[in-house]
């Protein structure tokens, strides 16, 4: 029996993956998991209760708890819910909590989405379409100060290149599932593209791994 068709989309923080994860989702009519807002989750719940982020059994507890529709909290996609999210994120055991709730959605049998730093590399190297979605840092900066600005948060464009160099140290540096380029994904740098031209080079890829899955 054929797996399902899905889609991987990984990449670094504020690189155009998640609008290019949501249409690519919206084309094929599946749902999309972002990956982060687990871990955005677990740090903001971790916090909310008063507890150290480096309390590795603590945020452990936080995830194996946590269900998808805990996501949809706005307090989860701020500037500070990213910096915990990274914070977390370094816990081998807290990766290990969400993994299963990864692969479930991963395994659907209608296809599904999936946005992250290690979908294509850890969660589902069985894809069969995975884009690596990348930009210099100081795109990637300009484009998160200018949308936390237009939500109201008091940020520097300097601040925000100096947390993006760090998430991505951190994220491509730790012993878990690094954040990596799977050697099967095709790379898509956005830095000179605008948003819908991106997101049309996405399609096009995924097209043609559609192709292939298809003629298997």
């Amino acid at each position: 029996m054929k797996p399902p068709f899905v889609i991987t989309v990984d990449g670094p923080a504020a690189s155009g993956k998640g609008t290019i994860a949501s249409r690519l989702a919206a084309d094929h009519g599946v749902q999309m998991l972002d990956s982060g807002l687990l871990y955005r989750a677990v740090g903001g719940l971790l916090a909310a209760e008063g507890k150290d982020l480096d309390d590795v059994e603590a945020a452990t507890a936080v995830a194996e708890g946590l269900t998808v529709e805990q996501l949809s909290n706005p307090a989860f996609r701020t500037r500070a819910a990213g910096e915990l999210a990274s914070r977390v994120a370094v816990h081998v055991p807290v990766r290990n909590a969400l993994f299963r709730l990864q692969k479930s959605f991963c395994l659907r049998p209608e296809g599904a989405v999936l946005d992250g730093r290690d979908m294509g590399t850890v969660i589902c190297p069985e894809a069969p379409a995975k884009l690596f979605v990348t930009a210099r840092p100081e795109v990637r900066a300009e484009r998160r100060w200018k949308q936390l600005t237009g939500q109201g948060e008091p940020v520097t464009l300097e601040d925000i290149l100096e947390d993006i160099r760090k998430r991505d140290e951190r994220d491509g540096g730790r012993a878990a599932s690094p954040m990596r380029q799977a050697d099967d994904a095709v790379l898509l740098d956005t830095s000179e593209m605008t948003i819908d031209h991106a997101a049309d080079a996405a399609r096009r890829i995924v097209e043609a791994a559609r192709a292939r899955w298809e003629r298997s």
